[in-house]
């Protein structure tokens, strides 16, 4: 066998630099493309094209913030039981390898912002400094570093918006900036249960499992209610010519209730969010979300 090949050789090492850039969580960076779907601008290929090119940017920024958070916490990453295996944490991608790769993604991807216009750089240079701040300091503060995570959905939306020149809704924003807190809060619910939790995250001793069952409470109630308003809202159903869009509520009650057994249920996985991304009902529920919608918005008919 030819050495590089070995467990350690260089393709060992790449493949753990491409997990510490966390592909598969960037998922959540379709929130991106909403103001496209939403704005039923999905058939103008130009528009489609600089929406891609606005996903990619922040999959590439995405990918640097997981490194420099996996650095930040590579002591904290050592002790848990799970995090302890990813790349940095393990040794697989050396500290030093991991702050290149870091300056390369901001440069290549702030770069690449630019070229599509100023407005979306700039939200895009707001992304990235919010999640250094987030970093550093404010993810020690309890309920802070929630309120930080859903900002950093809000900017996405945000961010989609102005590089296809799209009307972002309020609602939109409302709604995403809601299901960011729940999931956010869903998340420390699931890391407050499991052991050494203060040591893996110091925000968590300032949280209770009470005052986090309350905060999920609220803002899956109020995710699920912001988006039925948005769907029976007059001026929604004048410009999507349907007064049906309503009936796809039933998908976002139904992830809100999968999302709260994950955390509930699954102790043992890393994340909540990505226990989401793996469950067989929620990805399904998801999908069917997404075709009912851009059926209604875009007047598909079946043959």
């Amino acid at each position: 066998m030819i050495p590089e090949f070995r467990k350690g050789g260089l393709p060992w090492r790449i493949r753990g630099m491409i997990r510490t850039l966390r592909p598969n969580q960037w998922v959540k960076n379709f929130f991106v493309l909403a103001p496209i779907v939403f704005a039923k601008e999905l058939t103008k290929p130009s528009l489609l094209i600089t929406a891609a090119s606005a996903f990619l940017v922040f999959c590439l920024l995405a990918g640097a913030v997981y490194t420099l958070n996996d650095l930040v916490d590579v002591a904290a990453d050592r002790v848990h039981p799970v995090k302890r295996n990813r790349p940095i944490a393990s040794g697989r991608v050396p500290e030093s390898v991991a702050r290149v790769m870091v300056v390369v993604l901001v440069i290549v991807s702030l770069g690449s912002a630019l070229a599509i216009n100023i407005p979306f750089f700039l939200v895009a240079l707001g992304y990235f400094l919010q999640n250094v701040a987030y970093s550093f300091r404010l993810k020690k503060v309890a309920y802070v570093d929630v309120g930080f995570i859903a900002l950093g959905f809000v900017l996405r939306v945000l961010a989609g918006g102005f590089a296809t020149r799209t009307h972002v809704s309020g609602y939109m924003l409302a709604c995403t900036a809601l299901l960011a807190l729940f999931l956010g809060f869903g998340k420390r619910r699931h890391e407050l249960a499991s052991e050494n939790a203060t040591k893996q995250r110091s925000a968590l001793q300032a949280y209770t499992p009470r005052a986090l069952t309350i905060a999920l409470a609220i803002t899956g109630a109020a995710s699920v209610g912001n988006y039925l308003a948005y769907t029976l809202d007059a001026e929604t159903q004048r410009f999507f010519g349907t007064r049906l869009l309503w009936l796809t509520t039933v998908h976002t009650l139904f992830g809100v209730i999968r999302f709260l057994q994950l955390v509930a249920g699954r102790p043992k996985a890393e994340s909540p969010t990505q226990e989401m991304l793996r469950d067989v009902p929620f990805v399904l529920n998801l999908v069917l979300w997404v075709i009912e919608v851009i059926a209604f918005l875009y007047n598909v008919r079946l043959a």
